[in-house]
């Protein structure tokens, strides 16, 4: 059995060259080079293969493969050389005709689309503009009414940078189905509906591109689940390494390795829990991008479900990760699937608490109501808009009162400031019992914390102590400046002041100022006042 070898071959736009064989039994590849002992040999056996394509590639020439349950397997790195030498083994092993196909280089950005076995094709001017394959395609949603955007996988072992999205527009309408209906004189009439020539395109990419599949059996299912972010109700089935979301107008498949943080957090109603998924790249529905997935359970809702694995599956991949049955709440069962399955540590309520024992506090972010959760490691806003703020990521926190009246005595404000950014998060109406609470747990967590009433209050009393000793020592200089005047101003006043009160109010008044009267007589002699000489006479004749 004589084996054909073509050495520095990558496969399918890896990182990694390797070295391709062809034998009678099949193709196969494996890395050469360092870390070869940990990429396992990829292997195509002869009858999956279906026909083989010749044609420039990224790194040279490329030999295209197609299967029929593999999809297009890429192998490019040969040199034009390398061609008949190709068609010669292709032919005598597997009795394969070797076509040689050429793109077109126009370089027009509108043509047709074929939807192939394997791959969209793009064709310009009758020639292949660009393929897609299948298994490359992610995501498939309608942007706008002529519109179609494709979202690709990211493939972490591709060397370069990768494209991620595609989007195309296609005009038009297209005739759907007929319908017989009644006219007003109530004879049958035939009626042809028109449907845009997009939503044809989007519903034969879903099924080709098996959008709403996966390849296998889903290994757990749950249905109608409650999603807040993106708003609507969907049935969730869990795979190996990804997780479809089917719902009534999207469907939607996550990677694994997208999502990057699985919280578990109950709702403050006591009555409801949370499951917040953080992605990336994010969800999107036409121009609106979602990073978080809320999802949201009653607590008392409970589900008995059994994994869709073989026992010796189970025993070989799930075991440390996963139970063969539940029969628990719901909200639990999910979070351990998905802790199991994705491998990511799953974020539950730390240490803090607030006054009614819950882990997360009502609150506003700007017009938007929700809870906010001082975790472990972070804050957690939830559920629109879901924001995410790391404690490594916080330059202050501050505590401060807007606004007057009763409200102002009654809740309290919380800016979180971050680094390298001048917007500060500000979260409002906190309820002004919790300040303490808060306030205390962010200390603990080392975090710098900024209090503007204390801060307020001890201006407010370093400010009157300062002008209370000013005060006393403005009274003793005033005291030693003004004595001799206003002793010398007031003599004259106070002595005739003292006599019209005593004359008014006191029977006594005549005698105690009759010696001053005599003593001031010769000075009064030009004027004499009638009235005090009545009470005199008055007086004498009393006596």
């Amino acid at each position: 059995m004589d084996n054909t070898d073509f050495d520095r071959i990558y496969l399918n736009q890896s990182k990694l060259n390797g070295r391709m064989r062809i034998a009678d039994s099949g193709l196969g590849w494996k890395a050469t080079g360092p870390n070869n002992a940990t990429n396992a040999p990829f292997l195509l056996p002869s009858e999956e293969i279906l026909a083989a394509l010749w044609s420039r590639g990224s790194r040279g020439y490329e030999l295209r493969i197609q299967t029929k349950n593999q999809g297009v397997v890429m192998l490019d790195g040969y040199d034009v050389e390398d061609f008949n030498k190709l068609k010669q083994e292709l032919q005598r092993n597997f009795h394969l005709n070797l076509e040689h196909k050429e793109h077109s280089l126009r370089g027009w950005n509108w043509g047709q689309t074929d939807l192939a076995r394997n791959e969209l094709i793009f064709h310009v001017n009758n020639k292949p503009n660009f393929e897609i394959p299948y298994s490359s395609i992610s995501n498939s949603n309608l942007t706008g009414k002529n519109e179609v955007a494709i979202e690709f996988n990211l493939e972490n072992d591709q060397a370069g940078d990768e494209l991620v999205e595609m989007r195309y527009y296609v005009p038009g309408t297209v005739e759907g189905e007929t319908k017989t209906i009644k006219n007003e004189e109530g004879q049958d009439e035939e009626e042809t509906e028109e449907i845009s020539a997009a939503s044809v395109f989007y519903e034969q990419l879903k099924d080709k591109a098996d959008i709403g599949q996966v390849a296998g059996e889903a290994i757990v299912s749950f249905s109608d689940v409650l999603f807040l972010t993106p708003r609507g109700r969907y049935d969730i089935d869990m795979y190996t390494t990804s997780l479809r979301l089917r719902g009534k107008t999207y469907d939607y498949k996550i990677q694994y390795k997208q999502i990057e943080r699985i919280f578990s957090l109950p709702k403050p109603d006591e009555t409801h829990h949370l499951i917040i998924l953080q992605i990336d790249p994010p969800l999107r529905q036409g121009q609106t991008r979602y990073p978080f997935l809320s999802l949201q359970f009653a607590k008392e809702e409970e589900i008995e479900l059994e994994l869709n694995v073989s026992e010796e599956e189970y025993n070989n991949k799930y075991k440390d990760r996963l139970k063969k049955n539940y029969d628990s709440q719901t909200h639990l069962v999910m979070s351990h699937c998905f802790r199991g399955l994705t491998e990511r540590r799953l974020v539950i309520p730390g240490s803090f608490q607030s006054r009614f024992l819950q882990p997360g506090i009502s609150c506003s972010l700007k017009a938007s109501e929700g809870y906010l959760y001082p975790l472990d490691r972070c804050f957690l806003f939830v559920t629109k808009p879901t924001l995410y703020i790391p404690f490594s990521e916080i330059s202050t926190v501050t505590m401060s009162r807007t606004g007057g009246g009763v409200s102002a005595s009654r809740t309290f404000d919380l800016e979180i400031s971050v680094r390298g950014s001048n917007q500060p998060h500000i979260f409002g109406s906190i309820d002004r019992e919790e300040q303490e609470t808060i306030e205390k747990y962010c200390q603990e967590k080392g975090l710098r914390v900024k209090n503007e009433e204390k801060i307020a209050k001890a201006m407010l009393a370093k400010a009157m102590t300062e002008a209370g000793d000013d005060d006393d020592d403005g009274d003793v200089d005033m005291g030693s400046a003004g004595d001799d005047d206003s002793e010398s101003a007031d003599d004259d006043f106070n002595s005739g002041s003292d006599s019209d009160v005593a004359e008014e109010f006191d029977s006594d008044a005549a005698l105690s100022d009759s010696g001053s009267e005599d003593e001031a007589g010769d000075k009064k002699d030009d004027k004499k006042d009638d009235r005090p000489v009545k009470k005199k006479a008055k007086t004498e004749d009393k006596n």
